[in-house]
């Protein structure tokens, strides 16, 4: 028997994969082309360029992979360190978990910083393993950014801080994949090492392409493991590989063309918009996402608003509420796609995603239906108030800064 067919669109709001604006779809609807002509080039070298403004690099070299952030992980990993190398980092989430057991599988040596779930790194604790380590053992420190699964965004300046304080010279990598393209990020000012995106958060493309902003520092360390027996292998994501090609606008093997201009056109989006009014829409929009939270008598999964995230907002139910249920009702019965609660906040949290191509009333269809959902499924909250909440809000901060 054939589904029933939904009328309207479906709701997206998760924290990534977004929402596709229609001139960014339109711009990948291309016919396949040769991708050694001699024309290429015009397409692709304005990408290495133009991508890293958005990470805020003028510094950085950009690798652009076929690829998922995972990907980009390992990339980030590989060409950099050696196997049985000494990194330190924070685990707060699932993607942090994920790295961490990442990092461990490829032959690291990792020295986890365990912090409360609904917390992000601590730059303290930080610093005081970088001074106890004196014979610089540590060859890098990891960091999320932007934990999607608690709806937290960890401090990077301040985690620089606490390196420089250490005066270790260890490599910081971070994951900006849900952070890249709608918060702020400032690599040179942070001096990130390595800085890793995804094309399916904030920048509004499909799933596929993985980026990666690379520092000097970090393309040094990776020339210097070149002939060493004990560095890490990688191939499809070697970088040297694509410092051959790329400075020509050529790819060291078939990229996704499609995807290739949704980054051209979707790069224009932002640099359009002003990427400070980027930034400041999306602190607006998880504002009354909060605000709404607070309307229905609930608490988000960040323990202290410090902890925040304006890419995802991550609500917690109460005790003997299924947050799965209300998910699952709110995408079978309003076509409204939520965020599933991770490893240790599964079944305690539901998330609304407000990262990427969204305005006002975009959100407030989204609060609207968790509404709904909720009440539904048992969780009574005040019709109307989350919705009321946030409007307000919006009512009173514009989206744009101008």
């Amino acid at each position: 028997m054939a589904a029933t067919r939904r009328p309207g669109r479906n709701h997206l709001f998760v924290p990534g994969p977004t929402n596709i604006p229609d001139r960014v779809q339109r711009a990948m609807l291309v016919p396949s082309e040769d991708h050694r002509s001699v024309d290429f080039p015009a397409l692709t070298k304005p990408l290495f360029e133009d991508t890293k403004k958005v990470y805020g690099s003028t510094d950085g070299t950009i690798f652009l992979f076929p690829a998922s952030g995972t990907g980009i992980w390992e990339s980030a990993l590989t060409n950099t360190l050696c196997r049985g190398d000494k990194v330190l980092t924070s685990r707060y989430g699932q993607f942090s978990h994920l790295w961490i057991d990442m990092a461990q599988r490829i032959g690291l040596d990792v020295v986890v910083q365990e912090e409360t779930w609904g917390t992000g790194a601590d730059p303290q604790k930080i610093e005081e393993a970088l001074r106890a380590d004196t014979n610089h053992e540590i060859k890098a420190v990891m960091v999320v950014h932007n934990e999607t699964a608690t709806g937290v965004t960890s401090d990077i300046g301040a985690v620089r801080k606490a390196m420089d304080a250490a005066g270790h010279p260890a490599l910081l990598f971070v994951d900006g994949v849900s952070s890249i393209g709608s918060l702020p990020f400032r690599m040179d000012e942070w001096k990130v090492d390595c800085a890793i995106a995804g094309s399916q958060k904030g920048l509004m493309l499909p799933a596929g392409l993985g980026v990666i902003c690379v520092s000097p520092k970090a393309l040094q360390a990776s020339e210097g493991k070149a002939g060493r027996n004990d560095r890490l292998a990688h191939v499809y994501f070697a970088w040297e590989d694509h410092r051959k090609q790329n400075p020509a606008g050529y790819f060291p093997y078939t990229p996704s063309l499609p995807l290739l201009y949704g980054l051209r056109e979707a790069l224009a989006c932002l640099f359009e918009e002003g990427l400070e009014n980027v930034y400041h829409r999306h602190h607006v929009l998880g504002e009354a996402t909060r605000q709404a939270v607070a309307a229905w008598g609930l608490k988000t999964c960040a323990k202290d608003p410090k902890w925040n995230s304006d890419t995802v907002t991550a609500i917690v139910v109460p005790e003997g509420v299924d947050a799965a249920q209300i998910i699952k009702h709110a995408f079978v019965r309003y076509n409204l796609a939520l965020g599933a609660g991770l490893s240790q906040v599964a079944g305690k949290v539901f998330r609304i995603g407000h990262v990427g191509d969204l305005n006002e009333l975009s959100l407030l269809g989204a609060i609207a239906g968790a509404e709904m959902a909720m009440n539904d499924c048992g969780l009574k909250v005040t019709p109307g108030s989350g919705v009321a909440a946030a409007a307000n809000y919006l009512r009173e901060n514009p989206l744009s800064k101008n």
